[in-house]
């Protein structure tokens, strides 16, 4: 009796705590989600601008990517340190930071000051990523993914708002004296601002410090169930078993390599679908309503990958990932006309994205305990953002070099490489 009466209030604390962390953590990635699209939408379009060449389009998504890489590791190191809220914190205040700088090297026609400051722009993207870690860190293991996927698809609502203020936001920029396809930072720096603000007053508690705090009670209160009676002489002389607080299981490396892949993916193929557009006649509307299409697909599905994930398990989900992004890149290749065509291409690898991020994020939290949770996602999220930053680069060399179409079906095939690492991932992964 006495070691399972504190179950009942631990659960609904937690419960308790599990819900307003997601209504905060959703009220700031509708904001983040905004900061997010004004890369996407214009950073390929303002390198080509300012650097006078198709090859180098895909410098900056490379230099917000590596911005990303490192960002993650840093909001990884201070939310194990000091908890969700002031790494998350921290990371949107730095995006909006080198929003600002982006609008700022416009003004100046500064190529060095714009590439320094896409790369502190790019800790906004690491944070946007992180904060789904924080959306499961309550979160019971049967409903992890669906927990994951609410976070996601906050991002929808600002994520597809954005690009949709490409044309109003230049003229505000031109208004403002600051070239049109700076305008969009304007936006960004705004929203990164206000998500900073949102978490930093109102993530409490923490959701990762009252995870540790409520497994280190449930261990504590599982050894004493397990423990021999005082009264017994031998009481001592068997060593209690532990847990393997700090042992990750088998799904780290399998669930990251999931992620890497889509992710290198998909920012190859969106980075250079404006230019692609713009090349053959599209303007900023068409592009912009292509990318809020692409962005809808990443984020708004994110319920249906995470039903799918706590349903049927991440292994299925992974499978489906690869074959969405496979029949995005094939679709992309058929015109360089149709603005339909282009929408239904990036649909599908945002569709692709999404249920590869929510199967491997689902797979690595569930082989990490909260103790070296925070500090071992952000480790995976750098090599997320490094495949991104590898993607965005090669992409424009790839277009220039042999074309848009080739690019596609060739980042299609190469995502069929999750196929294996979810089969390597399903010997030690359950579906939970």
């Amino acid at each position: 009796m006495t070691t399972t009466a504190p179950a009942g209030p631990a659960v609904r604390t937690r419960a308790r705590a599990q819900r307003r962390a997601l209504t905060v953590l959703f009220t700031a990635q509708v904001l983040s989600g905004a900061g997010l699209a004004a890369g996407v939408v214009n950073g390929a379009l303002l390198a080509q601008d300012m650097l006078g060449s198709t090859s180098l389009a895909g410098l900056l998504g490379a230099l917000a990517t590596a911005g990303a890489a490192l960002a993650a590791a840093v909001v990884g190191r201070l939310s194990d340190a000091y908890g969700r809220r002031p790494g998350l914190a921290a990371g949107y205040l730095a995006g909006a930071v080198g929003s600002a700088g982006v609008v700022a090297a416009a003004v100046a026609g500064s190529s060095a000051l714009l590439f320094a400051a896409m790369v502190v722009y790019g800790a906004g993207t690491a944070t946007n990523l992180q904060a789904r870690y924080a959306g499961a860190d309550l979160a019971a293991p049967a409903y992890r993914g669906r927990a994951v996927s609410t976070v996601l698809v906050a991002t929808t609502l600002g994520g597809v708002a954005g690009p949709n203020l490409a044309v109003p936001a230049g003229d505000l920029g031109a208004a403002l004296g600051v070239p049109r396809l700076s305008g969009l930072f304007l936006v960004s720096a705004a929203a990164y601002g206000a998500a900073a603000l949102v978490l930093a007053l109102w993530l409490r508690p923490d959701p990762l410090l009252l995870a540790r705090e409520l497994d280190a009670a449930e261990d504590a209160a599982a050894g004493d169930a397990t423990a021999p009676p005082a009264a017994d002489p031998d009481a001592d002389a068997e060593p209690r078993a532990k847990p393997a607080a700090g042992r990750r299981g088998p799904g780290v490396l399998p669930g990251a390599l999931v992620m890497v892949v889509t992710q290198l993916v998909m920012v190859a193929i969106m980075t250079m679908t404006p230019v692609h557009m713009h090349d053959h006649g599209h303007g900023t509307a068409a592009s912009g309503l292509v990318i809020a299409v692409h962005i809808g697909a990443m984020y708004l599905p994110a319920p249906l990958s995470g039903w799918l994930v706590d349903r049927r398990g991440p292994l299925v989900v992974a499978v489906a990932a690869g074959v969405a992004m496979l029949a995005a890149g094939l679709v992309a290749a058929t015109t360089a006309e149709s603005t339909a065509v282009f929408a239904v291409a990036l649909a599908l690898l945002g569709l692709g994205w999404s249920m590869g991020l929510v199967s491997g994020t689902a797979m690595v939290t569930s082989a990490i305990p909260a103790a070296t949770r925070a500090r071992t996602q952000g480790l995976v999220d750098v090599a997320i953002s490094a495949a991104g930053a590898g993607g965005g680069l090669a992409s424009g060399a790839v277009v220039a070099g042999a074309g848009y179409p080739l690019l596609t079906v060739g980042g299609g095939i190469l995502a069929l490489a999750v196929v294996p690492a979810a089969v390597a991932a399903s010997g030690g992964i359950s579906r939970r």
